[in-house]
């Protein structure tokens, strides 16, 4: 089993939002990171991003310009899964689908040495069920980053019930590394920060649906009334509303409770495609200089 001491050499699976912010922290820590996706668009794009974020970071003299420099020359891409086969680690950030997240294990194991571990970035499937779908139940784990990564202090830390003691632990002490801070949630569904944080989201939509406030009223009321960042309309377009549902969905058919039941008005923006800033429409437009509200 590998320790804290022998993890030299991370893989990322996906190189979207959540992958490259994960990439991003990995290296500035000062591993070796090995980020794959399916295309090299996505990877060119991704390490275009990483940079951007990093030179953010030299402007707020929260790194030096040698630490971006060097933590870029860790990442390496690849499009092919024997890129990742001298990993001591692979966490696995591909979108929020189970069907996919399976394929990816399926791939996966196959290349990787028997003593690495997996870990998934799932915000809300079963960490059991996807360990299943390996050939190392015991070496897997859920390691659920907050977006967004670099700037997000919160790993939450999920055991399968196979996930094994030294597995726990040297992930543990691996997100300390990070910089992060961590907090331990039962396998069940959607954790703790989702569990509460999407239904608030879904009522949310239900109030704009019901008309009992407009998107402009509703974040304005929960921003200064409850002392929130950001609106909850304002961060379900920056979580993505086609991530949000699929949450949702995980805890209406992992709970049986019919107060996860997904707003139609979630679903019917989803359906349109009006996803949220990662394609300029979701409750804000934004394809002007400021965000206007859709509803």
């Amino acid at each position: 089993m590998a320790s804290l001491e022998d993890i030299k050499t991370i893989g990322v699976i996906g190189a979207g939002q959540m992958g490259n912010g994960i990439a991003h922290v990995v290296a500035l820590a000062g591993y070796d990171v090995r980020l794959l996706d399916v295309s090299e668009e996505a990877l060119e794009k991704a390490l275009g991003q990483i940079g951007k974020n990093m030179d953010r970071q030299v402007r707020k003299e929260m790194i030096s310009q040698a630490d971006k420099d060097a933590a870029l020359s860790r990442i390496t891409t690849g499009v092919e899964y024997a890129f990742l086969s001298d990993c001591d680690l692979v966490i696995e950030a591909a979108t929020e689908n189970e069907e996919i997240k399976k394929q990816i294990f399926k791939s996966l194991c196959p290349v990787l040495g028997p003593d690495a571990i997996i870990a998934t970035n799932t915000s809300s499937i079963s960490v059991t069920r996807l360990a299943s779908y390996t050939d190392r139940p015991a070496k897997f784990m859920g390691m659920h980053f907050m977006n967004p990564v670099p700037l997000m202090k919160l790993v939450e830390l999920i055991r399968g019930i196979a996930t094994d003691e030294a597995t726990y632990r040297t992930i543990h002490e691996l997100t300390k590394k990070l910089g992060k801070d961590t907090a331990s949630a039962e396998d069940f569904p959607a954790f703790i920060v989702n569990r509460i944080l999407l239904p608030m989201i879904n009522e949310a939509v239900y109030t704009l649906y019901e008309g009992v406030g407009n998107v402009q009223s509703i974040d304005t009321a929960l921003r200064l009334g409850a002392n929130h960042p950001m609106g909850p309309l304002q961060l379900a377009d920056f979580i993505g509303l086609d991530t949000c549902l699929s949450i949702m969905h995980v805890l209406h058919d992992g709970l049986a409770d019919t107060k996860y039941r997904p707003c139609p008005l979630l679903v019917k923006y989803v359906e349109a495609g009006w996803l949220g800033r990662k394609v300029g429409r979701g409750f804000y437009d934004y394809s002007g200089d400021e965000p206007v509200p859709t509803r």
